[in-house]
């Protein structure tokens, strides 16, 4: 966890989206190949041994990592969208955010209760988009649910593990 080289290329803008914010922007770790390759070892260690037989990766940023750990785990992957994104029939979610409500929503053929299953996105912040995913695939049933990120935000005000349960299994790569 906190891997040097991943700190070292993570890009922080400041006021960004909005005064006061600092962005943590994972695109260059995805730019750049040993990241990549640092970031899917660190996944694939964490994860070799769990079973995992589907990925769900979260709008946009959470389809990176997704697709190149599934590859190595031989699991499939679910994209998670915002409504009107994807082709076929879909399940969908709604939850509350600073200022209204958004929704995302997965196929509904995606997900079996044969599946172990794998939450990822970029970042854990709020918690807010990640814990409507968890919702979302609980839906389904599957045998067991796992929620990862490859940064996880540590702050008093944001407090984003505390939408889950006690028992869920969270894991990150970054902590700051």
């Amino acid at each position: 966890m906190n891997n040097k080289t991943l700190l070292e290329n993570l890009r922080s803008i400041p006021d960004y989206p909005q005064k006061g914010v600092l962005f943590r922007d994972v695109t260059t770790l995805f730019k750049n190949p040993e990241c990549l390759k640092i970031m899917e070892d660190e996944l694939y260690e964490m994860y070799k041994d769990k079973g995992i037989t589907k990925i769900v990766g979260i709008e946009s940023r959470g389809f990176v990592m997704s697709s190149a750990l599934a590859i190595k785990l031989h699991a499939g992957v679910v994209l998670c969208r915002k409504p009107g994104k994807l082709p076929a029939e879909t399940v969908q979610e709604s939850y509350s955010k600073e200022y209204g409500t958004d929704t995302i929503e997965i196929h509904s053929d995606s997900i079996t209760e044969d599946d172990v299953v794998l939450l990822h996105d970029d970042l854990l912040a709020t918690g807010g988009t990640m814990r409507a995913a968890y919702n979302l695939v609980s839906k389904f049933h599957p045998k067991k649910i796992y929620v990862n990120f490859l940064i996880e935000l540590v702050s008093e005000q944001l407090n984003g593990r505390d939408k889950f349960d006690k028992d869920t299994e969270i894991s990150t790569l970054m902590c700051l």
